[in-house]
């Protein structure tokens, strides 16, 4: 005899009529603790209840939760009211909250809070030991796990934003308790490298124990003591580990670690642009103004040029010379004018010419020249010279003349 097949509907249907006719499920209370809490758009939160051994789904409507007195959050340690039941669209079970208290802090988040003190008082989180990010890294490394959404992100992003940068991916583990030491691993080898520039590790989002490989002392020290800058990219914004405060950068998703690690390549060219087009203004207007000085410079040189010099000074020496000439001439026609003038007073005044007019000079025996009757006696010879000779003459009378 055959048994007639259920369908997966009636199978869930069925299951959730057994859970909700237990008389334990149907009103139980459960402690643990809160992990990879969510509280939706819609008012619902979605979250898990775990403990060192198993994990239960839960959810609690608006209705609910809008009594509730304090925040929720990843870690804390609550007791719970509900009752199970199953999802039948998708199968699951899970348990219904209708009231929560709060019942002490999880012992994960009680250790990461420790953790967190110790390395702090030890300078682990200063911002002077941060190292600088570089602003145009030629090749970036990786650690995160290769078959994750965080790992697609950073290289599409990346490859968007600066297609010239390299990437390095080293896989790694990301949860577990072999995460912490591959990670490890992964890091002290990109860090060993000469090639590599900056290292982004990560992973996506999850509850506190999915991201405790990223919250382990070992993981912490490591990146303290690499000597490439590490950029943390780990669960979703409100995800806090410790190693974003070790890292020397903290990015909100791996999403936003790949915005970070690299520059926008068009970005960079709109600025390079601009750069070159005020370079090229500055330059024309230098240009502009050297070539200015450089035309002032020129004329000044033509002035002061000393052939030109010699050439103004020759046509001022030929000045000077044509002013001299014109002195010496305009002298010697001065000076043969007074010596024409002279010239004439000295043949007015040249006893030939009293000669030629008739007139003698007379003078005694001895050549004296007898200018007055006193200086001649009767009887004395006496000499007159006339134009054509001498005659001797005799003083035979004196007649004094009037004055």
């Amino acid at each position: 005899m055959s048994i007639k097949p259920l369908k997966v509907s009636e199978v869930n249907s069925y299951i959730k009529r057994v859970f909700l006719s237990d008389l334990i499920l149907s009103n139980i209370s459960v402690e643990g603790e809160i992990s990879n809490f969510k509280h939706h758009y819609s008012g619902h939160m979605y979250f898990s209840l775990k403990d060192h051994k198993g994990k239960i789904r839960c959810v609690m409507f608006k209705g609910d939760n809008e009594l509730i007195n304090f925040k929720l959050k990843d870690g804390m340690k609550v007791v719970v009211t509900g009752y199970i039941s199953i999802y039948e669209k998708e199968g699951d079970y899970q348990l219904y909250v209708r009231t929560i208290e709060e019942s002490g802090v999880g012992d994960l988040y009680k250790a990461f809070e420790e953790l967190k003190r110790k390395l702090e008082l030890e300078g682990l989180f200063h911002k002077d030991n941060k190292k600088e990010i570089p602003f145009m890294p030629n090749k970036i490394g990786i650690v995160t796990s290769s078959t994750g959404a965080a790992i697609r992100d950073i290289i599409t992003i990346i490859k968007r934003r600066f297609s010239s940068c390299e990437l390095l991916i080293y896989p790694t583990l990301v949860q577990g308790s072999q995460a912490p030491t591959e990670i490890c691993r992964g890091l002290a080898y990109l860090d060993s490298r000469e090639d590599i520039d900056l290292i982004i590790t990560g992973r996506g989002g999850g509850s506190i124990e999915e991201l405790y490989a990223f919250n382990d002392e070992e993981v912490a020290r490591t990146i303290y003591n690499l000597k490439t800058p590490v950029i943390s990219a780990i669960g979703h914004e409100t995800d806090f580990t410790i190693a974003d405060f070790v890292a020397d950068l903290r990015a909100a998703t791996p999403s936003a670690a790949a915005e970070l690690a690299v520059p926008e390549q068009s970005f960079l060219l709109d600025v390079l642009n601009s750069k070159y087009n005020r370079l090229l203004k500055i330059y024309y207007q230098w240009k502009k103004s050297w070539d200015s000085q450089l035309k002032y410079l020129n004329t000044s040189l033509i002035y002061y040029n000393p052939i030109n010099q010699l050439r103004d000074k020759k046509q001022e020496l030929d000045g000077l010379f044509k002013d001299l000439s014109y002195i010496i001439e305009r002298k010697i026609n001065d000076e043969e004018n007074k010596l024409a003038a002279f010239n004439q007073k000295l043949i007015l005044l040249n006893p030939n010419s009293s000669l030629d007019r008739g007139y003698g000079v007379l003078t005694d025996g001895k050549g004296n020249l007898i200018k007055s009757i006193k200086e001649v006696n009767l009887n004395e010879e006496l000499k007159i010279l006339i134009k054509d000779g001498i005659i001797k003459a005799k003083v035979v009378n004196i007649e004094k003349g009037g004055d």
